[in-house]
């Protein structure tokens, strides 16, 4: 089973803590983890986090990398972390793009999206902030037939 994952950056930490726990919880329902793989950007929050229940779990990952310059777009505490992740992943997939856009960005989640049997999004529910945000991965999803599972805690706000 291939799940990809959109979602929400730089959330409050009581909403990050509960937000990794249904993470957790919604990989163990998959079942086997060995087949299990994710599908992810890696970018800081909900999608690095997925990529480590995973992999944790003994599943794999795919890696999406909306642009050349995308790892410099992101918090400089979160590049080991990102180098790391890559560096597990048995697949990368580039969109041949080189600014790290927002038109890249959602690039990047179409081509994630395409290659999920399902999308988790920890996601809100309102609509994006900016093109590419998670809103719109979820109505892309949504649109080609790809199942989407929201997981968002109750009376959470960002």
């Amino acid at each position: 089973m291939r799940v990809g994952i959109t979602g929400h950056r730089g959330l409050p930490d009581p909403v990050a803590h509960e937000v990794h726990r249904l993470l957790t919880e919604k990989a163990k329902a998959y079942g086997p983890s060995s087949q299990l793989v994710a599908v992810s950007c890696l970018a800081d929050g909900p999608d690095a986090w997925w990529a480590d229940i995973v992999l944790d779990a003994g599943g794999t990952l795919e890696a999406v990398v909306p642009a050349e310059e995308y790892r410099s777009g992101l918090p400089d505490w979160h590049h080991p972390h990102y180098d790391t992740l890559l560096a597990r992943a048995d697949r990368v997939h580039h969109t041949g793009l080189t600014g790290s856009t927002a038109q890249a960005h959602q690039t990047g989640s179409e081509i994630l999206v395409d290659r999920s049997d399902e999308l988790v999004a920890v996601w809100d529910g309102l609509p994006a902030r900016g093109f590419g945000g998670t809103a719109d991965v979820v109505t892309y999803a949504r649109r080609t037939g790809t199942p989407v599972t929201v997981l968002w805690p109750d009376g959470a706000s960002r």
